[in-house]
């Protein structure tokens, strides 16, 4: 149970965005920016760093939802998803993609553990300043998510039928429609 009412048919942050909508928002809108705007790295992709600092946060419905999310616009699907999450450091991804989420799980971490030779070994694997940039701050707002998920013990969805319903609903409408998600 919540600690504050929200409503029972919205979970996670969806229920947080709809509480307070001023701050819902100005997040949605921050969320929309770093994983659907334009950027080298896929929206999949994008996603997949949401789901891994997620599950590192232990953020289940985050972890699920942004998991479901990745899924639903990742070659792989599923498969590359849970593939990624059970051996985050050594995922079958581009050497790219592996030294962003290691920059992703130090930034969960703390900022300072965002080191010279992770940056380094991120540049080596061509990833973009911007790339490494929008890896920081999505591992940071996710950061922030989590504990603003859990902070207020929002309900989390047992069934994998409805991350997968939200994802495709994401996919085709984007983050704003999902303060209508139930």
């Amino acid at each position: 149970m919540s600690h504050i009412t929200l409503d029972p048919n919205l979970p996670g942050i969806v229920g947080l965005f709809a509480y307070r909508p001023d701050t819902g928002k100005v997040l949605g809108e921050l969320v929309e920016t770093l994983l659907r705007g334009p950027n080298s790295l896929s929206r999949g992709e994008r996603e997949l760093i949401g789901s891994v600092v997620s599950q590192a946060n232990d953020c289940r419905f985050c972890a699920e939802a942004h998991g479901a999310f990745a899924a639903a616009q990742l070659d792989g699907g599923q498969d590359i998803v849970t593939l990624t999450r059970q051996d985050p450091l050594n995922p079958p991804l581009s050497e790219k993609m592996r030294a962003l989420l290691r920059i992703a799980l130090a930034v969960r971490e703390g900022g300072k553990s965002v080191t010279d030779d992770l940056v380094a070994a991120a540049r080596k694997a061509d990833a973009t300043e911007l790339e490494i940039h929008d890896t920081v701050l999505i591992a940071s707002m996710f950061s922030l998510f989590t504990r603003y998920v859990d902070g207020l013990a929002t309900d989390s969805p047992d069934a994998p039928e409805w991350y997968a319903g939200v994802a495709q609903q994401l996919v085709q409408s984007g983050y704003p429609a999902l303060a209508g998600a139930r």
